[in-house]
């Protein structure tokens, strides 16, 4: 069967009541016939369900769907992206280990990388997204341990070949980690590049719908038991309530994306040309300069798009103040289109150089397109430009 046909079938048992739809298992935790029952769930290698603060039937059949997305061999999920990104992270460093990563990072993943880890001896090196592998090598300590990417970059758009650092990652014993959140695993699946984990904000495409926070981590069963056993006494659960929310919209997961990435790719070939705007960013446009790169690892272009004004921050702000269709928020992968700008929203405290650095200029907009007809989607942009 296809992916999409496994995962909408695949749910928990059915109970005696026979429900279509998956029940919400709304417990904090579960009981057991007897003593002995009670002991064995304790016992190392169990799978039995406790406690929601580690497992949850709901948030068990979160998991399977989206290890039938991504290929993945098991999973980990949270009370948000973030939290998927530092549980990551902190399951799998110590004192003294080194990550090498990316420049272009979500604002959030550079405060941990920069604030939070040296406190705790954990150090980072950034390479350029355009970095050739002699770059990759130079950027190496004796301690490296993590490879981390996003690809395409937020917010930027600019891609690195997952395959070639995978390759990378294997060479010099690395655990390549991808954050897979603006392609999703409808347009790419970097566990089949080479990537050891991937990471989702679900709170973006996956839920769809600007309802609920979620995260996730995938990928090798060694790996995701590492981080299951800091994840369950650290505590960063996802709440069985979201994890039922977020299972369901998994069902028009593929749809969603498919359409606003067909509408995206459209409203972008429209405005490409547009004399108010001097740079346009999109994966499937033969302008994008990774344009091959993007055809051979995306099925699709993707529902973001990001452009620079003429004018600059000034510009920014009064084309923001003029949409009326396109949402005002940070959020991304809505039903809902948005508008952002990342300088002085999500990139803000980055110093001007180092939003400089992966491409987040002054004038950068960010649209998120939604599942609004593009026409109007398109007639929004072109009269907040005018």
């Amino acid at each position: 069967m296809h992916d999409n046909t496994r995962l909408i079938r695949s749910h928990v048992p059915h109970t005696s009541y026979g429900e279509h739809s998956s029940p919400l298992y709304l417990n904090s935790s579960f009981s057991f016939p007897d003593a002995e029952s009670m002991q064995a769930a304790f016992e190392e290698g169990s799978e039995a369900t406790v406690y929601s603060r580690y497992s949850n039937p709901n948030t068990d059949e979160l998991i399977d769907r989206l290890c039938i997305l991504e290929n993945a061999e098991d999973g980990w999920v949270t009370a948000s992206g973030m939290a998927a990104i530092f549980t990551c992270f902190s399951a799998l460093l110590s004192q003294g280990d080194h990550i090498l990563a990316c420049r272009s990072v979500f604002g959030s993943t550079h405060q941990i990388f920069s604030t939070i880890f040296p406190k705790w001896g954990i150090s980072h090196s950034y390479f350029d997204v355009n970095a050739t592998e002699e770059n990759w090598e130079a950027c190496l300590d004796k301690n490296t341990k993590v490879l981390f990417i996003e690809s395409p970059t937020n917010p930027a758009l600019e891609l690195l070949d997952i395959e070639a650092l995978g390759s990378f990652a294997k060479k010099h014993n690395l655990i390549f980690v991808v954050d897979n959140c603006f392609a999703t695993p409808i347009l790419q699946k970097p566990l089949n590049l080479g990537a050891d984990l991937v990471v989702h904000s679900m709170t973006k495409f996956i839920d769809g719908q600007g309802r609920v926070l979620g995260g996730v981590i995938l990928g090798k069963k060694e790996l995701i038991k590492e981080i299951g056993a800091f994840a369950r006494h650290s505590g960063p659960s996802l709440s069985p309530f979201h994890a039922w929310l977020l299972s369901n919209s998994l069902e028009t997961f593929e749809l969603r994306v498919r359409e606003k990435s067909k509408n995206a790719h459209w409203i972008a070939e429209q405005l490409e040309s547009h004399p108010g705007i001097s740079s346009l960013n999109y994966p499937h446009l033969p302008s994008h300069p990774q344009y091959d790169l993007a055809i051979k690892q995306m099925k699709y272009g993707g529902a973001l798009f990001c452009f620079e004004l003429k004018g600059g921050l000034e510009a920014g702000a009064n084309f923001l103040n003029k949409l009326s269709i396109c949402s005002l928020t940070t959020n991304l992968g809505d039903c809902k289109s948005i508008a952002s700008h990342p300088a002085s929203t999500t990139h803000s405290k980055l110093t001007e150089q180092e939003r400089l650095a992966v491409g987040i200029s002054p004038g950068l907009i960010r649209i998120s397109v939604g599942l609004e007809h593009p026409e109007d989607i398109l007639n929004d942009i072109l009269n907040a430009l005018a």
